[in-house]
C-alpha cells in the first residue's frame, strides 16, 4: 500500500499541502492546468522555490483577477461537479468544503447553504482543496497518516477585524485532532488546512513502518523566526504489507500491581476486554522489596488508550499507567464453521504469509458444543479439525495445520 505521512511541525495550509505534493514528485503542469478545469478564468498559478531555514521549499500562489463574486457552498458543489475530474476527486472535495462550510455555519450560527466564501479566497480554496485531492490521487496516496497540528497563537485580522489564531472555524474543525499550542505567533493551521487534514487524514500520531521513496516539502507565506514554516510530505510503501504480512499501530498499556486483590484484578481483565481492550493479560513477576506482584498489559486501539488507562486508575490501586505505541504484525484470518458429529463448531482460520492456511477451534464454541453433548473438551476440538481438513481436501486444497 501507497502511504503518505504528514510531518505537520509547522502547522498546515492550503498552499504548504500543493508545495508539499509538487515537491514529492506531482507534475507543476497538471497543478497549472487546474484552474482551467474547474472553469476559474483569468486565474494564474506560479510555483517557484522559496527557502525556509534549512529548506529549499516549493511554494505556490494563486493570482486571481479582482472583483471575484461571493460564492455559496451550492456554487463551489456546481464548479466542482462541472469540473474536468475524476469522480472520486469531485466527491473527496466536495467533503473538504461540506466539512469547511459546517464548521464557518457553527462559527456564525448560520446554515452550510448561507456560508459564504470570501472572494479571492474562493478561488484559493477552489485549488487548494481540489489540488491536494488530485495530487495525492496522481501520486497513488491510498492512505494519509499524520503528526498532531502545532496551531499557533495571536492574531490575524479578517473582515469580522482582529480574531484569535487559532480562527474559531479552525478550531471547530479539528475537534478530536491531536494538536499542540507552541509560542508561536503566526496562524499555523489555516481553516482550509484544517479542512483538508481533517477530511484527508486516516490516522494520526507517530509514523507508521514504510520504506521511503519520496519527500517533498511545501513553503508557507511566513518566513517566521522560530522554526522553518514548511510541511513536509513523505511518500512510500508499507514494507510489512508489501511482503503479505499486513501490520498497524497499537497501544500497549501496563501496569504493576503489588497491593490489590488477585480476585479483584481478575474480574478487571474481562471488563477491560468489554470495554474495548483487543487483549488483556496479567503476569506474574517480582517487585521491589521483593514483593510478590502482578504486571497487567493491555493492547487496544491507539484511540481507545485514554479510556482503558481511565479504567485501571479508577478500578485498580495503580498510580499510573505506561503507555507505549506498538507496531503489531497480523495475519488475516476469518471465521469458519464445520460439522461435527457432536455439532457444529466455528473456527478462526488464519492466513500464513506463504498463502496456506491454519485454523484452530474457538474455545466458547468448543465448550459450548462439548457441554452439550456430554465430550470431553479435547475430543469436539479435534472432531473439528478433522472436518475442517476433509472440507479443504474436498475442495483440492491440502490442509496446513
Amino acid at each position: 500500500m501507497r502511504i503518505g505521512y504528514l510531518d505537520c511541525f509547522s502547522g498546515i495550509s492550503g498552499d504548504m499541502m500543493l508545495g508539499a505534493l509538487i515537491g514529492a514528485g506531482w507534475p507543476r503542469a497538471e497543478l497549472e492546468r487546474l484552474p482551467a478545469r474547474l472553469g476559474l478564468e483569468g486565474v494564474q498559478i506560479t510555483i517557484g522555490e522559496a527557502r525556509r531555514g534549512p529548506f529549499v521549499a516549493q511554494r505556490v500562489t494563486v493570482d486571481a483577477p479582482p472583483g471575484q463574486p461571493h460564492r455559496h457552498l451550492h456554487h463551489i458543489r456546481a464548479m466542482i461537479e462541472r469540473g474536468d475530474l475524476d469522480a472520486g476527486v469531485k466527491q473527496r472535495a466536495l467533503a473538504v468544503f461540506e466539512r469547511l462550510a459546517a464548521a464557518e455555519a457553527e462559527v456564525h450560527g448560520s446554515t452550510i447553504e448561507k456560508v459564504h466564501f470570501h472572494e479571492v479566497g474562493a478561488v484559493d480554496a477552489l485549488v487548494d482543496v481540489v489540488g491536494a485531492v488530485e495530487g495525492l490521487r496522481a501520486l497513488g496516496i491510498e492512505q494519509l497518516h499524520a503528526s498532531p497540528l502545532r496551531l499557533g497563537r495571536g492574531a490575524v485580522r479578517s473582515e469580522h477585524g482582529l480574531i484569535p489564531v487559532p480562527a474559531p472555524a479552525t478550531t471547530l474543525l479539528l475537534r478530536g485532532v491531536p494538536v499542540e499550542l507552541p509560542d508561536i505567533e503566526a496562524e499555523l493551521v489555516t481553516p482550509t488546512g484544517a479542512a483538508l487534514a481533517v477530511t484527508l487524514v486516516t490516522r494520526w500520531g507517530s509514523a507508521p513502518v514504510f520504506r521511503l521513496t519520496g519527500v517533498g516539502v511545501g513553503a508557507g507565506g511566513r518566513d517566521l523566526k522560530e522554526q522553518p514554516n514548511v510541511l513536509r510530505l513523505l511518500v512510500g510503501e508499507r514494507e510489512s504489507e508489501a511482503a503479505g504480512l499486513p501490520s498497524r499501530r497499537v497501544a500497549v498499556l501496563e501496569t504493576a500491581l503489588d497491593d490489590e486483590n488477585p480476585q479483584w484484578v481478575g474480574d478487571l481483565v474481562p471488563r477491560l476486554l468489554a470495554a474495548g481492550a483487543l487483549d488483556a493479560m496479567t503476569i506474574p513477576t517480582t517487585m521491589k522489596k521483593g514483593r510478590p506482584g502482578l504486571l497487567l498489559v493491555v493492547v487496544a486501539e491507539p484511540d481507545r488508550a485514554r479510556a482503558l488507562a481511565e479504567l485501571l486508575l479508577r478500578e485498580s490501586s495503580t498510580l499510573g499507567v505506561r503507555v507505549r505505541t506498538d507496531e503489531r504484525y497480523e495475519l488475516e484470518r476469518r471465521a469458519a464453521r464445520v460439522a461435527t458429529p457432536f455439532g457444529e463448531v466455528v473456527l478462526k482460520v488464519a492466513m500464513l504469509p506463504d498463502g496456506a492456511e491454519r485454523a484452530q477451534p474457538e474455545f466458547e464454541s468448543v465448550r459450548e458444543v462439548a457441554e452439550r453433548a456430554g465430550r470431553p473438551l479435547r475430543e469436539v476440538a479435534q472432531a473439528a479439525l478433522l472436518a475442517w481438513e476433509r472440507e479443504r481436501a474436498g475442495s483440492g486444497s491440502a490442509p496446513r495445520t
